[in-house]
Protein backbone atom coordinates (compact mmCIF):
# COMPACT_ATOMS: atom_id res chain seq x y z
CA UNK A 1 0.00 0.00 0.00
CA UNK A 2 1.24 3.31 -0.95
CA UNK A 3 1.74 6.01 1.64
CA UNK A 4 -0.44 8.42 0.17
CA UNK A 5 -3.48 5.86 -0.11
CA UNK A 6 -2.17 4.51 3.42
CA UNK A 7 -2.65 8.79 4.44
CA UNK A 8 -6.39 8.30 3.07
CA UNK A 9 -7.82 5.47 4.78
CA UNK A 10 -6.16 7.33 7.79
CA UNK A 11 -7.95 10.56 7.21
CA UNK A 12 -11.23 8.47 6.51
CA UNK A 13 -10.88 6.82 10.35
CA UNK A 14 -10.28 9.61 11.89
CA UNK A 15 -13.34 11.74 10.24
CA UNK A 16 -15.74 8.91 11.18
CA UNK A 17 -14.75 8.67 14.94
CA UNK A 18 -15.25 12.36 14.74
CA UNK A 19 -18.73 11.95 14.00
CA UNK A 20 -19.54 9.83 17.06
CA UNK A 21 -17.82 11.94 19.32
CA UNK A 22 -19.89 11.96 22.60
CA UNK A 23 -19.53 12.03 25.96
CA UNK A 24 -21.95 11.04 28.90
CA UNK A 25 -23.82 13.87 31.32
CA UNK A 26 -21.54 14.66 34.69
CA UNK A 27 -24.13 14.85 37.65
CA UNK A 28 -23.40 16.87 40.56
CA UNK A 29 -26.52 16.77 42.81
CA UNK A 30 -26.51 20.85 44.06
CA UNK A 31 -29.79 20.29 46.62
CA UNK A 32 -30.12 16.72 48.35
CA UNK A 33 -33.70 15.13 49.00
CA UNK A 34 -34.76 17.37 52.20
CA UNK A 35 -35.53 16.20 54.85
CA UNK A 36 -39.51 17.27 55.34
CA UNK A 37 -39.57 16.01 51.19
CA UNK A 38 -42.63 13.61 50.93
CA UNK A 39 -40.54 11.41 48.90
CA UNK A 40 -40.69 8.69 47.22
CA UNK A 41 -42.92 10.03 44.27
CA UNK A 42 -45.52 8.42 42.14
CA UNK A 43 -46.88 10.13 39.65
CA UNK A 44 -44.74 12.94 38.41
CA UNK A 45 -45.11 15.66 35.53
CA UNK A 46 -42.29 16.20 33.53
CA UNK A 47 -41.79 19.90 32.24
CA UNK A 48 -38.11 20.57 30.07
CA UNK A 49 -37.99 24.34 29.29
CA UNK A 50 -35.84 25.26 26.07
CA UNK A 51 -36.71 27.35 23.21
CA UNK A 52 -36.79 24.02 20.49
CA UNK A 53 -40.31 22.13 21.16
CA UNK A 54 -39.42 19.29 19.70
CA UNK A 55 -35.77 18.94 22.22
CA UNK A 56 -38.54 19.69 24.93
CA UNK A 57 -40.54 16.64 23.56
CA UNK A 58 -37.53 14.28 23.05
CA UNK A 59 -36.34 14.82 26.74
CA UNK A 60 -39.51 14.54 28.49
CA UNK A 61 -40.41 11.35 26.73
CA UNK A 62 -36.93 9.83 27.32
CA UNK A 63 -37.41 10.79 31.25
CA UNK A 64 -40.94 9.57 30.96
CA UNK A 65 -40.06 6.34 29.78
CA UNK A 66 -37.13 5.54 32.37
CA UNK A 67 -39.68 6.21 35.32
CA UNK A 68 -41.89 4.30 33.99
CA UNK A 69 -39.69 1.30 34.06
CA UNK A 70 -39.36 2.02 37.00
CA UNK A 71 -42.71 1.37 38.00
CA UNK A 72 -43.20 5.50 38.60
CA UNK A 73 -46.42 7.32 36.95
CA UNK A 74 -44.99 9.80 34.54
CA UNK A 75 -46.72 12.23 32.26
CA UNK A 76 -44.76 14.37 29.49
CA UNK A 77 -46.28 18.15 29.55
CA UNK A 78 -45.82 17.97 25.60
CA UNK A 79 -48.36 15.28 25.64
CA UNK A 80 -50.68 17.80 26.85
CA UNK A 81 -49.89 20.38 24.63
CA UNK A 82 -48.81 21.87 20.96
CA UNK A 83 -46.26 25.01 20.25
CA UNK A 84 -48.79 27.15 20.36
CA UNK A 85 -49.71 26.64 24.26
CA UNK A 86 -48.78 29.35 26.68
CA UNK A 87 -45.60 28.13 28.41
CA UNK A 88 -46.38 30.12 31.86
CA UNK A 89 -46.85 28.63 35.46
CA UNK A 90 -50.91 28.53 35.40
CA UNK A 91 -50.04 25.92 32.21
CA UNK A 92 -48.33 23.60 34.27
CA UNK A 93 -50.28 23.93 37.46
CA UNK A 94 -53.73 22.77 35.35
CA UNK A 95 -51.33 19.62 34.38
CA UNK A 96 -50.47 18.44 37.70
CA UNK A 97 -54.07 18.79 38.69
CA UNK A 98 -55.45 17.10 35.75
CA UNK A 99 -53.34 13.96 36.06
CA UNK A 100 -53.25 14.13 39.97
CA UNK A 101 -49.42 14.81 40.37
CA UNK A 102 -47.33 14.78 43.49
CA UNK A 103 -43.94 15.73 41.98
CA UNK A 104 -43.09 18.43 38.80
CA UNK A 105 -39.29 17.72 37.81
CA UNK A 106 -38.14 20.60 36.14
CA UNK A 107 -35.31 20.69 33.48
CA UNK A 108 -33.82 23.90 32.27
CA UNK A 109 -30.72 24.62 30.35
CA UNK A 110 -28.42 27.17 32.81
CA UNK A 111 -25.36 27.46 30.66
CA UNK A 112 -24.45 26.73 26.94
CA UNK A 113 -21.28 26.87 24.71
CA UNK A 114 -20.46 26.12 21.32
CA UNK A 115 -17.18 26.46 19.17
CA UNK A 116 -16.93 25.15 15.55
CA UNK A 117 -14.47 24.50 12.82
CA UNK A 118 -14.68 23.17 9.01
CA UNK A 119 -13.11 19.61 8.72
CA UNK A 120 -12.87 18.09 5.72
CA UNK A 121 -15.57 15.42 5.02
CA UNK A 122 -14.69 11.74 4.68
CA UNK A 123 -12.57 11.06 1.34
CA UNK A 124 -13.01 7.77 -0.82
CA UNK A 125 -10.03 6.73 -3.37
CA UNK A 126 -10.68 4.15 -5.96
CA UNK A 127 -7.55 2.19 -6.94
CA UNK A 128 -7.27 0.54 -10.46
CA UNK A 129 -4.51 -1.85 -11.62
CA UNK A 130 -3.59 -4.07 -14.78
CA UNK A 131 -0.61 -5.97 -15.88
CA UNK A 132 2.01 -4.00 -18.65
CA UNK A 133 4.34 -6.35 -20.94
CA UNK A 134 7.03 -6.30 -17.79
CA UNK A 135 7.01 -9.34 -15.48
CA UNK A 136 5.06 -8.43 -12.50
CA UNK A 137 4.89 -4.90 -13.37
CA UNK A 138 1.65 -2.93 -12.86
CA UNK A 139 -0.14 0.26 -13.75
CA UNK A 140 -1.99 1.95 -10.98
CA UNK A 141 -4.24 4.34 -11.24
CA UNK A 142 -5.25 6.33 -8.30
CA UNK A 143 -8.89 8.43 -8.06
CA UNK A 144 -9.71 10.69 -5.02
CA UNK A 145 -13.32 11.96 -4.68
CA UNK A 146 -13.20 14.18 -1.56
CA UNK A 147 -16.43 16.10 -0.46
CA UNK A 148 -16.70 20.00 0.41
CA UNK A 149 -15.53 20.29 4.18
CA UNK A 150 -18.04 20.29 7.01
CA UNK A 151 -18.90 21.99 9.93
CA UNK A 152 -18.05 20.33 12.86
CA UNK A 153 -19.79 22.24 16.22
CA UNK A 154 -18.40 21.27 19.66
CA UNK A 155 -21.09 21.66 22.14
CA UNK A 156 -20.84 21.93 25.97
CA UNK A 157 -24.30 23.02 28.49
CA UNK A 158 -25.42 22.54 31.52
CA UNK A 159 -28.58 21.39 32.57
CA UNK A 160 -30.62 22.31 35.94
CA UNK A 161 -33.42 19.86 37.04
CA UNK A 162 -35.15 20.31 40.12
CA UNK A 163 -37.98 18.46 41.74
CA UNK A 164 -40.75 20.46 43.26
CA UNK A 165 -43.02 18.69 45.88
CA UNK A 166 -46.80 19.52 44.78
CA UNK A 167 -47.75 19.26 48.95
CA UNK A 168 -45.56 21.95 49.68
CA UNK A 169 -44.91 23.64 46.47
CA UNK A 170 -41.67 23.79 46.86
CA UNK A 171 -38.37 22.34 44.96
CA UNK A 172 -37.01 19.62 47.48
CA UNK A 173 -34.12 17.89 45.15
CA UNK A 174 -32.18 19.05 42.75
CA UNK A 175 -28.97 18.03 40.05
CA UNK A 176 -26.79 19.68 37.77
CA UNK A 177 -25.59 17.62 34.83
CA UNK A 178 -22.81 18.92 32.30
CA UNK A 179 -22.26 17.56 29.01
CA UNK A 180 -19.87 18.29 25.94
CA UNK A 181 -20.68 16.19 22.65
CA UNK A 182 -19.46 17.04 19.01
CA UNK A 183 -21.98 17.20 16.22
CA UNK A 184 -21.67 17.30 12.39
CA UNK A 185 -23.81 20.06 11.40
CA UNK A 186 -25.06 18.44 8.32
CA UNK A 187 -26.15 14.73 9.98
CA UNK A 188 -27.90 16.81 12.82
CA UNK A 189 -28.03 16.29 16.48
CA UNK A 190 -27.87 12.85 17.49
CA UNK A 191 -30.73 11.54 19.67
CA UNK A 192 -28.55 9.73 22.11
CA UNK A 193 -28.14 12.93 23.72
CA UNK A 194 -31.52 12.78 24.86
CA UNK A 195 -31.24 9.22 26.20
CA UNK A 196 -27.82 9.77 27.84
CA UNK A 197 -29.22 12.95 29.63
CA UNK A 198 -32.57 10.58 30.49
CA UNK A 199 -30.16 8.29 32.19
CA UNK A 200 -28.49 10.49 33.87
CA UNK A 201 -31.48 12.10 35.81
CA UNK A 202 -33.31 9.23 36.56
CA UNK A 203 -30.51 7.34 37.56
CA UNK A 204 -29.94 10.18 40.09
CA UNK A 205 -33.48 10.29 41.37
CA UNK A 206 -33.17 6.26 41.86
CA UNK A 207 -30.06 6.78 44.01
CA UNK A 208 -31.52 9.84 45.90
CA UNK A 209 -34.42 7.89 47.00
CA UNK A 210 -36.47 10.44 45.23
CA UNK A 211 -38.52 7.42 43.76
CA UNK A 212 -39.33 3.88 44.78
CA UNK A 213 -36.04 2.03 43.92
CA UNK A 214 -36.71 -1.54 42.11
Amino acid sequence: MSSRLRRILLLAAIALGAAGCATGPTVTVSQPLAESADAPYRNILVVCLFSSFDARRYLEDEIVKRLEELGVSAVASTSMMDTRTPVVAKTFIDMVDEIGADALLLTQLTSYGAQQEEVDARPEATVNYWPTYYWNVFAVELTEYVEPPRLQIEHSLVLATQLYSVESREPVWGIDSSSSFTEIEEDGLQYSVFEDEADAVVGQMRRSDVITRR
